[in-house]
């Protein structure tokens, strides 16, 4: 017998390309296996201000490609006091829906393990373009954002390799470099400023202005937010060689657009996933992929641990930019 019988699903924190994806093989998932299953509009906003639908076939048809949420997300306050855990515990056990799915980042999982503790069985996804959740290789959404630092840098080669210019791209990730880092390595740039590895200024600055007069006709920088300002690094580097890179900073255009077909599929996979986590039994878990394999870990164990960075990959992109 299943573990619960009727589940919701919200989508929290940032939004990522695949989310809907992710919507979606939730509801379909719970009703093949004979669940009822509601959607949160507005993440943890809707569950206290009862913003909850039911869902049937129809309602994720033609979302698999869409980008964004077709749930919506917004902050809420009210959700980090006690008072406004309980109202939205109230709130599912008054629809009798005992099983909950939280599609986000570290805080939307620390919103779930909240629950979780208050007896709602929950099952976190990893819904994040920074790939910054520790026990899963990638994160829903990660692999569109990459894809697009990679389409825009494609197109600011071309027009610096015809100038003969040298630019710096300011990408996503605060506290983890991994946009940068895969986009870098996937891109050929000549330097990758991530917040986990120290970097020395005077020998980029360098290196780009022996790399020009060698006879090279281009020079791509990746910067993850996390670093600093790219027009800071451009300004820097200006004062020590003389060179003016031109600073792109793509902003919240990685967070946009239909997901590639990586994250369509990692996305389904998962969602299907917790649901039948859910129907065995499990609860306050954080689904995952790591090696090609399924993995549920407690979130608790998620939220205090920190994503070790990938040096190896680091040291590889560092050695093909020569």
């Amino acid at each position: 017998m299943s573990a619960v019988k009727s589940i919701a699903v919200l989508t929290s924190g940032g939004d990522s390309q695949g989310m809907n994806a992710g919507v979606r093989a939730v509801v379909r998932s719970a009703l093949f296996h004979g669940l009822e299953v509601y959607a949160v509009q507005r993440g943890y906003y809707g569950l206290i201000h009862d913003d909850i639908r039911k869902m049937d076939l129809r309602s994720v048809g033609d979302i698999i490609q869409r980008g964004g949420t077709i749930l919506q997300t917004a902050r809420c306050k009210e959700f980090l006091t006690e008072e406004g855990r309980k109202i939205a515990v109230d709130n599912l056990h008054r629809r009798g829906i005992d099983g909950l799915v939280v599609i986000g980042g570290d805080g939307s999982y620390q919103g779930a393990n909240k629950l979780s503790q208050l007896g709602i069985k929950t099952m976190g996804l990893p819904g994040t373009i920074d790939n910054d959740i520790p026990f899963t290789d990638f994160t829903i959404g990660f692999d569109t954002a990459v894809t697009i630092v990679v389409d825009a840098i494609n197109k600011l080669r071309d027009t610096m390799t015809s100038h003969e210019r040298s630019s710096i791209v300011e990408v996503m990730g605060r506290h983890c470099g991994d946009i940068a880092l895969y986009a870098g390595l996937a891109s050929g740039a000549e330097a990758i400023l991530v917040p986990e590895v120290p970097y020395n200024i005077d020998d980029i600055a360098s290196r780009m202005k022996e790399n020009f007069m060698n006879g090279k006709r281009h020079s791509i920088i990746i910067v993850a937010e996390g670093v600093g300002r790219g027009e800071d690094i451009s300004r820097q580097i200006t004062e020590r060689n003389g060179i003016e890179p031109r600073v792109t900073v793509l902003g919240h255009i990685q967070r946009g657009g239909t997901p590639t077909h990586n994250d369509r599929v990692l996305a389904s996979r998962l969602g299907d996933f917790a649901v039948r986590q859910l129907i065995a039994g499990e609860s306050g878990k954080a689904c995952g992929i790591i090696n090609g394999e399924l993995v549920a870990t407690p979130i608790d164990q998620v939220v205090a641990a920190k994503k070790p960075f990938n040096m190896e990959m680091y040291d590889l992109a560092m050695r093909l930019s020569q």
